[in-house]
Order: structure tokens, then C-alpha cells, then sequence
């Protein structure tokens, strides 16, 4: 009995079998380092730009100012993915990025409180950001044998949560000290090396396949056809757009903390990813299920209860272990996701919808607040029908395009996809 139970713990526990290939453990650990720093610069960036300008207009502004450069070099990023050496790419904008962070620490160490130039900083970060992710998400396949991608997903995505809890403590424990804002661009900085060093020890890893030879907007829209012609893909977009856009209730909890908690926003911000890496934690069934486009479809069901559940309740506490809740099925969600983008995908178009990915996931959820804002705001609406009923809506959405998309519900992670073209290839080694 006590085999059977220590049997049944390890294969609940986290596959960490991905961390046997040099070239993934080398990207987890830089990356790992990168999402902390990463959060550390988001929480000092709006902190900073509300000190300047007191206005919350100028810090909503930096969420506006990354997104175009998002939606545009996500896209056009992916179409480089494809025609170059993404080791290359990979490398060059965690370049970028690395600069950009070194030009935030020297504007607070130089004290230019100018606004339009932390503006502009994170334009130029968030065009390398959805660079890099582009690349990035192309590179994991090609470093991993093709059964391991869940788990080296899941690793990753349980990096980045954890950085999503470590990141705004150690960013408010260093912007409280003298000259705070230096510390934590300087702190940014010094972890973000780390990715580039794991960057810089990449092998080669050009794509295979047909090359792109077509210039302008034609490889973009051939990476756009090929998803419409998926239904497995397109309604993998599908279902995440629905349950950020229609069940994110971030832009609703400092109303929250304030008229129902009385306090306790930090807890709320930070439920979802605590919940997200204690599913992770514990992921390590995740690699073995065949049928990923129904466990995503039903991940996502129970994110979207989850959080309508939390809309309803009085107090906090409550309201915490569903958002954590809702980031366990988050974090379930984000796998499949992208572990079913990389393998179906022919690995000569993965880089294109890699940033179509980028675009899906982090537009998403700015999305997201925009709708909840302004259900919230509007005459007689409120918290419950923006957090509640909108979730509830998005549950019924997704479990029933779901079961009408049957190709996207009888997916079998196992067979090969239709028109698929990649080559078998082991892991790159360096």
C-alpha cells in the first residue's frame, strides 16, 4: 500500500525530465532568472511613472504604449523565426531587452524624470519581448524530445508564476529603499544576464522545411491560413480569448478590495499565480493525456467557474482559494495550449504562429480588463455581472463550441496531425 501511494505521489509530482537535456535546462534556468527581473521592471515601471506624473492616466498609458509594438513584431517576429537562425533572433533581442533595462537603470540613476522617455522604453521592451517569444517558443521543440514539450511547458510556465509572486516582493522591498528605482532596474539587469548567457550556449536552430522567400505581408497570412484551415488551432486561440477577455477579472479588484474586502488587493493579484504554481508543483499527469483539446477545453471550463464563484462570495479568504483555484485550471490551460501549437505545427511555420500566440496571450488579457472595466463602470452593472455573470457566459461559450468543434474535441495528442510536415528530430545538443 505505502508503494502503491509513494508510486501514485511521484507521477502527480513534476516531470522533471526535461532538465536532463543541457540546452532546456540551460533556457529554464536563464528564463527562470528573466521572469523575475521581468516582474521586478513591471511593478517599478508604473510606480515610477505615477511618482512622476501623478496620474493614473500616464501609468494606464504603459500598458497602451507595448501594445502595438506587441502585435507587431509578435507577428512579423514569427515570420523572422521562420526564415532565420532563431538561435540568432533568441540572441539579438534578449540583447535588446538587456539595453532597454540598462537605459530605465540610467534614466533613474541620472534622475530624468521624463515620462515619454519610460514611454518609449517600453515600447522598444515589448517588441523584443514578443521577439524573443517567438523565437523562444520555437526553440523547444527542437531541443526536447517531442514527448517531453508538455513537461518542458509546464516547467516553464511554472517558472513564470513563480516569478509573478517573487517579482512584486522583491521589487517593493528594493523600490522602498534609498534611490529605490536603481536598485530595481539594477536588480533586472544582473538576473536578465543570466538569459543571456543560456542564449549565447544555444546550438543552431534553423528551421526545417521550405524556406520563406516572399517578402511583405504574405508569410504572415500563410501562418493566419494555416490556423484557419486547423480547427484544432484556431479554436485553441478561440478558447483563450474567451476566457481572458470574457472571465479576467484582474481590472475589477481594487473596486473589490474596496467596497467588498475592505482591503487585501495584494492577496487578489497574487491568487492566481500562487494557485498556478501549486498546480505545477503537482503537473506531472499533465504529459500523459491524449486528448488535449478537450482537457484544455475543460480547463478552461473550470477556470471560468472558478472565478465566477469568487465574484460571489464576502470574504477574502474565500475569495483567494477560488482565484487559486482558477490558476491551477490557468496554468493546465497555458500548457496544452502552446504544447498543442508546437507539435501540430510544422516546424517551418512554428515561429509565425508562435507570434500570433505572443499576440493571442498578451492582448488578451488587456482585453480582458478593458471589457470588465467598463462593464463595471457602466450604470447599474457592477462587480457581479462583470466578474460573475461574464465568467458564466464564458463557461457556456467554450464547453459549447468545444463539443460543436469536433475535430478540436476528439484531438489525439498520440496521431499525426493532417498536413503536418515535420521532420523527426532529436534533441539539439550543445
Amino acid at each position: 500500500m505505502k508503494t502503491r501511494v509513494t508510486s501514485g505521489l511521484r507521477g502527480a509530482a513534476l516531470d522533471t525530465r526535461p532538465l536532463a537535456h543541457p540546452v532546456f535546462r540551460r533556457l529554464l534556468i536563464g528564463q527562470s532568472a528573466a521572469y523575475i527581473g521581468t516582474m521586478v521592471t513591471g511593478v517599478t515601471i508604473p510606480v515610477q511613472v505615477y511618482a512622476l506624473s501623478q496620474s493614473s492616466l500616464s501609468v494606464g498609458l504603459t500598458g497602451l504604449a507595448g501594445l502595438v509594438p506587441l502585435v507587431v513584431f509578435g507577428l512579423y517576429g514569427g515570420v523572422v523565426a521562420d526564415r532565420f537562425d532563431r538561435r540568432v533572433l533568441y540572441l539579438a533581442s534578449a540583447f535588446v531587452t538587456w539595453g532597454t533595462t540598462l537605459a530605465l537603470l540610467f534614466q533613474a540613476v541620472a534622475a530624468l524624470r521624463s515620462v515619454p522617455l519610460i514611454l518609449v522604453l517600453v515600447a522598444v521592451q515589448a517588441g523584443a519581448f514578443a521577439m524573443s517569444s517567438a523565437a523562444r517558443g520555437a526553440i523547444i521543440p527542437r531541443v526536447v524530445p517531442t514527448h517531453l514539450v508538455p513537461a518542458a511547458n509546464t516547467l516553464y510556465f511554472t517558472a513564470g508564476n513563480v516569478g509573478q509572486v517573487a517579482g512584486p516582493l522583491v521589487a517593493g522591498a528594493l523600490i522602498s529603499l534609498p534611490n529605490g528605482y536603481c536598485w530595481a532596474y539594477g536588480a533586472d539587469a544582473l538576473l536578465f544576464s543570466l538569459l543571456l548567457y543560456s542564449a549565447f550556449r544555444l546550438p543552431p536552430v534553423k528551421p526545417t522545411g521550405t524556406p520563406i522567400r516572399a517578402g511583405g505581408l504574405r508569410p504572415v497570412l500563410d501562418g493566419l491560413r494555416f490556423i484557419a484551415a486547423a480547427p484544432v488551432l484556431w479554436m485553441s486561440f478561440a478558447v483563450d480569448i474567451a476566457a481572458m477577455t470574457l472571465a479576467m477579472p484582474t481590472a475589477l479588484f481594487p473596486e473589490a478590495a474596496e467596497l467588498r474586502f475592505h482591503g487585501g488587493a495584494g492577496l487578489l493579484y497574487s491568487a492566481i499565480a500562487i494557485g498556478s504554481v501549486a498546480a505545477g508543483l503537482f503537473s506531472g499527469w499533465i504529459g500523459r493525456v491524449r486528448r488535449q483539446g478537450r482537457a484544455l477545453a475543460l480547463a478552461v471550463v473550470v477556470w471560468s467557474a472558478a472565478v465566477a464563484l469568487a465574484g460571489t462570495v464576502h470574504h477574502l479568504l474565500a475569495a483567494v482559494v477560488l482565484l487559486a483555484a482558477a490558476g491551477a485550471a490557468d496554468l493546465v490551460s497555458a500548457v496544452y495550449r502552446q504544447t498543442i501549437l508546437q507539435t501540430y505545427t510544422p516546424d517551418a511555420l512554428r515561429g509565425r504562429l508562435q507570434g500570433v500566440f505572443t499576440v493571442v496571450v498578451a492582448g488578451g488579457p488587456r482585453l480582458g480588463d478593458l471589457r470588465a472595466g467598463a462593464m463595471a463602470s457602466a450604470t447599474g452593472l457592477g462587480l457581479g455581472l462583470a466578474w460573475s455573470g461574464s465568467s458564466l457566459l464564458c463557461l457556456v461559450v467554450v464547453l459549447g463550441a468545444a463539443l460543436l468543434v469536433r475535430p478540436f474535441w476528439n484531438y489525439d495528442a498520440t496521431s499525426t496531425p493532417p498536413n503536418a510536415t515535420n521532420e523527426s528530430h532529436g534533441p539539439a545538443r550543445r
